[in-house]
């Protein structure tokens, strides 16, 4: 029960923006019924009136206005539904609207643990089964409502009994529809899972088709596809099984309260108890019930449905975001910012994970300073260089810009002051002019080609046919991975942030250009602070000093001259580095 006043409540703050279009919508029908029970009545008085003494005069002196009536009722109809299914659709862009905003906010982790497919389906079809409940089904429950409270006591009025009798099926009516509404819940919500669990997939195969296809796994994935389809089918069919019971009975119960009527309602005629126009009055009346109470089993599976899209998208709105601005966050100008990084006993442990990732890590680099970083895979690289711009969790006290403990920074000043190319270049489909100045749209295409050029890509970009308006594709796979890197690499330069962080983003491309790329880095810009993690130690020879690290600590710290004269890992990975570059 608390769940339900939960759904309720979250219900109506989706209609609270639009409170003014949804009152409008159900005033129109409860003019709509108004109109339902006033055109009978005058019905039953044109044809008791006609059947004493019939004129023309008189037939038109009720036609006319049955007929007025009629067109606005029809009127008012129309623009019930309009505004009631105008509020649904707006309650379905601020839905979509909150949603992408809510996922902006939250951190890397979570789109770890939920996937792409999973979100999309919840932002699209649990948001669409919301606009149908907020839509149809307010629409509905009002008009049956309305019909109900406004019909029955016109009802009772012209035959108490009569009206009881032929409201007699109704309350077996409600009592099949209570002992069907929790599995018509649970069966939605298993048809909700499974097509997330589909779109999932298709989102997975298309992003992988390449590998698919590399390893020819088009077989393995078909029968893949072909289980979780049978499982969403199943799950479609036991809910349309369970409708096809349920509804069918609503209709036949309905339609035997119009069979009493017409049955007590003709004996009572035929003995003179019950005039023909109170007889057409009550089957009138009755034939509007039926039609509200058929579409309540409509309303409830779209009641249903909206049930269960509330609860898995209240599941992703109700996450709260552990990367935010802290309560006395602070502004750095970034002009004012002059790219100090400091740590100070930095200790980082995923969550779930029992060995620490980072384990008292402690630096200084100064402004403008290139410090590369080398060691082994899983020697916490890649941590570090996501914990300097937030990314992670970290606790305060242990990462420093300019001695401001970045955790104190506001969120959108830390990041303007670092770009970060992570090691999976990730591109838009859209031009490599419009990838480059990602981070500033506006930016002229003077500095784009600028800055492509200190990223040693600008004569690869002529050479497309297109030139900077060449399209990359879906994430970037036009290009190879050299050309991705260096590509997010000139975007990451063209914000001229003070702080640069390179994750492995050299990677595809050879030692020569990585290290004149550095280069570049180290000669062509100011005030640049340049941390550069990578595997290619001829690269990092060229920085001013390097950063060993293992199992999350750092080992050694110094220049390639002090490093290789001393007895340590940096030395043991500078032979392998050597024996490698002779056999190739």
């Amino acid at each position: 029960m608390a769940k339900k006043s939960r759904r309720i409540a979250k219900l109506g703050a989706y209609l609270r923006p639009h409170w003014r279009e949804a009152t409008l919508g159900i005033l129109a029908l409860l003019s709509v019924n108004g109109l339902g029970v006033y055109i009978p009545l005058l019905i039953r008085s044109a044809v008791d009136q006609l059947s004493e003494t019939f004129r023309w005069n008189q037939v038109l002196h009720y036609v006319v206005p049955i007929i007025l009536l009629s067109s606005a009722m029809w009127l008012m109809r129309m623009a019930s539904r309009i505004w009631l299914f105008g509020v649904g659709r707006q309650v379905e862009f601020d839905l979509k609207q909150r949603i992408f905003q809510h996922l902006l906010k939250l951190e890397p982790s979570y789109f770890a643990s939920n996937t792409a497919g999973d979100l999309i389906s919840r932002a699209t079809s649990d948001v669409d089964n919301i606009r149908r409940l907020l839509g149809f089904a307010v629409l509905s429950l009002a008009n049956t409502v309305f019909a109900y409270t406004l019909t029955l006591p016109v009802m009772l009025s012209i035959s108490v009994d009569l009206t009881l009798a032929s409201l007699a099926v109704y309350p077996l009516m409600f009592l099949l529809v209570h002992l069907f509404s929790n599995r018509l819940r649970k069966q939605q919500a298993t048809v909700q899972e499974q097509l997330s669990d589909i779109s999932e997939l298709i989102q997975e195969d298309i992003s992988g088709m390449a590998l698919i296809k590399i390893y020819a796994q088009e077989e393995n994935e078909r029968r893949a596809f072909a289980k979780k389809n049978q499982q969403l089918l199943t799950a479609n069919l036991e809910l349309a099984k369970s409708r096809n019971i349920l509804f069918p009975m609503i209709n036949g119960l309905a339609n035997v309260s119009s069979l009493i009527i017409i049955w007590l309602g003709a004996t009572r005629m035929s003995s003179g108890a019950l005039a023909v126009g109170d007889f057409l009055a009550l089957l009138i009346y009755v034939e509007r019930l039926v039609f509200p109470t058929a579409l309540l089993g409509f309303t409830i599976t779209t009641y249903q449905r909206g049930e269960v899209s509330i609860d898995r998208l209240e599941s992703i709105l109700s996450v709260t975001p552990k990367i935010q601005d802290a309560s006395d966050a602070v502004n750095l100008p970034l002009a004012e910012i002059k790219g100090k990084l400091t740590a100070k006993n930095l200790s980082y442990t995923y969550p779930g994970a029992t060995t620490p990732a980072l384990e008292n890590v402690n630096f200084t680099i100064v402004p403008g300073e290139t410090v590369a970083i080398v060691g082994a895979i899983g020697s916490g690289k890649s941590t570090l260089a996501n914990a300097l711009p937030r990314l992670l969790d970290i606790e305060a006290g242990q990462l420093f810009l300019d001695d401001f403990d970045i955790t104190k920074i506001a969120l959108t000043d830390l990041r303007s002051a670092i770009a970060y190319v992570p090691q999976d270049s990730f591109l838009f489909s859209t031009t490599i002019k419009n990838n480059i100045r990602y981070g500033d749209p506006v930016s002229e295409a003077e500095n784009v080609e600028a800055v492509a050029k200190l990223a040693q890509i600008d004569t690869e970009i002529i050479n497309f046919p297109q030139q900077y308006e060449t399209i990359v594709g879906e994430r970037g796979i036009t290009l190879s991975g050299g050309q991705r890197q260096r590509t997010a690499l000139a975007r990451a330069m063209l914000v001229n942030a003070p702080v640069l962080i390179l994750d492995d983003a050299l990677s595809s491309v050879d030692n020569q250009t990585a290290t004149q790329i550095l280069n570049n880095l180290s000669n062509g810009t100011e005030r640049k602070t340049v941390l550069f993690i990578t595997h290619q130690l001829s690269a990092a020879a060229a920085a001013d000093r390097i950063f060993v690290m293992e199992k999350g600590k750092i080992v050694q710290i110094g220049n390639h001259l002090e490093l290789v004269q001393q007895q340590g890992l940096y030395r043991t990975l500078w032979s392998q580095h050597q024996v490698e570059e002779l056999l190739r």
